[in-house]
């Protein structure tokens, strides 16, 4: 269907409230799922963030890579284990780790981003100190709690304007390298960062009822209702951890969280600039 030039306007003047509300606010992008997957949804998902980026959000992106770190170690006969929706990391695990995620993964991100126009800088949380960690337990191996966040370096370069992608891997006090949950890496950056928004990315439209029931999704959630939510079941599996990401940051200043669906083309776009939204936005009240 062909966009008429007073369509485009009209477009436009609709986002321009929420361009005005978010104009240098930092808005935290965890990025992970089917979204880094596809090529079509990953430049669709860059081409997002450089759009805010250029209207004058100050967007920090912090992603995953398990499908790719699983590739990588099918390639050298290794089985991955999961335990509690986390991985087992061993010390060769960890190698891969650190390879696949503050490498590969992490550089062709930069890459896009710069295709799509943006300008963008590659961390992983080993740079600067920046995510301090401890070992979770033995059953997990290099597995890594958040001890504490520097974000000075991640301000350092949303100061000179660039865009930073950040791998999720942390360091101990002794030197050691840890494998950091990506969703609770974003949620501490968030937190320590002052962020006006964090945007977790999901391979589901929300938070639903009825989770085969896509009208039942619920728009919008406040903190105090997540354990309740819980305890019937609505929230269960895997979105408890996402979903207790969202009550720790939003306790901790982060004005508002959404989830949303990285599946949808320009998801991040019609959540933050529309009335509507695509997922469900948590908040306090």
């Amino acid at each position: 269907m062909e966009i008429t030039n007073a369509q485009r306007a009209e477009v436009l003047v609709h986002a321009l409230p929420y361009i005005k509300k978010y104009n240098r606010k930092i808005v935290v992008v965890k990025y992970g799922g089917n979204a880094m997957i596809s090529p079509e949804l990953k430049n669709a998902v860059m081409g997002d963030i450089v759009l805010l980026s250029t209207v004058g959000v100050r967007v920090v992106l912090v992603h995953g890579g398990g499908p790719e770190i699983n590739d990588a170690l099918s390639k050298i006969g290794k089985v991955p284990q999961f335990v509690d929706g986390l991985r087992v990391t061993d010390e060769e695990t960890m190698e891969v780790v650190k390879m696949v995620l503050c490498g590969k993964v992490n550089k062709n991100l930069v890459s896009l981003l710069e295709e799509q126009g943006g300008r963008a800088v590659g961390l992983c949380g080993i740079d600067g100190g920046m995510i301090r960690a401890s070992k979770r337990n033995e059953r997990l191996g290099l597995v890594g709690d958040i001890m504490g966040i520097n974000a000075e370096i991640i301000i350092d370069v949303l100061d000179k304007g660039y865009i930073p992608v950040i791998a999720t891997v942390g360091r101990g006090s002794d030197g050691t390298c840890y494998n950091i949950n990506a969703d609770t890496a974003a949620e501490k950056i968030a937190v320590a960062l002052g962020a006006e928004s964090l945007v977790s990315m999901t391979d589901i439209s929300g938070i639903m009822r009825d989770k085969n029931d896509p009208s039942s999704l619920l728009s919008r959630i406040e903190v105090r209702e997540l354990p309740e939510l819980i305890k019937s079941g609505v929230i269960s599996g895997g979105m408890i951890p996402k979903v207790e990401c969202c009550a720790e940051a939003i306790e901790h200043g982060v004005r508002r969280v959404f989830i949303i669906d990285g599946r949808v083309p320009h998801s991040i776009l019609i959540e933050t600039m529309t009335d509507e939204g695509i997922g469900t936005m948590v908040c306090a009240s």
